[in-house]
């Protein structure tokens, strides 16, 4: 038995942005979400018990490789509106795109993923029961996660 602590999940992601009030007018034109808080020079964008910390600071350009992924309700949405709004998608497999100041952001389907939202979070987050694809039930069992 290890005594070193079990990681959970990710309670925060922080990015880098060169302007935090266009970020906020970014992600806020490509997603619905509700700001935790902000301070002078950072804002915070609640996602349940998780958050995103956007944080002002000069960027040097994109980062290559490094990445965070957003888990959503319908990915088919978020598609169409980074079409909408003319982002271009990269990479395969699922939604990958940089964000105006370079950040790598991967979108992936909370039905597809072995990741679970309780019954009582995903409703203080407004969303009703999301139903796991087979695919992803039967990795959350092979764990013994559902």
């Amino acid at each position: 038995m290890s005594n070193r602590p079990k990681l959970v999940g990710i309670n925060h992601v922080a990015l880098e942005v060169g302007d935090l009030d266009a970020a906020l007018q970014f992600y806020g034109s490509l997603f619905d979400f509700k700001m935790r808080g902000r301070i002078r020079g950072m804002a915070f964008i609640d996602m349940g018990d998780q958050f995103i910390a956007l944080a002002e600071a000069p960027v040097d350009g994109p980062d290559r490789s490094r990445h965070f992924g957003l888990v959503v309700d319908d990915s088919d949405a978020v598609r169409v509106t980074l079409k909408a709004a003319g982002i271009e998608l990269f990479g395969r497999p699922g939604i990958n795109f940089r964000d105006p100041w370079g950040n790598y952001v991967q979108v992936v389907d909370y039905r597809e993923i072995q990741f679970l939202k309780t019954p009582e979070v995903l409703r203080g987050m407004g969303l009703d029961e999301i139903p796991k694809r087979d695919s992803a039930l039967r990795e959350l069992r092979e764990k013994g996660l559902a």
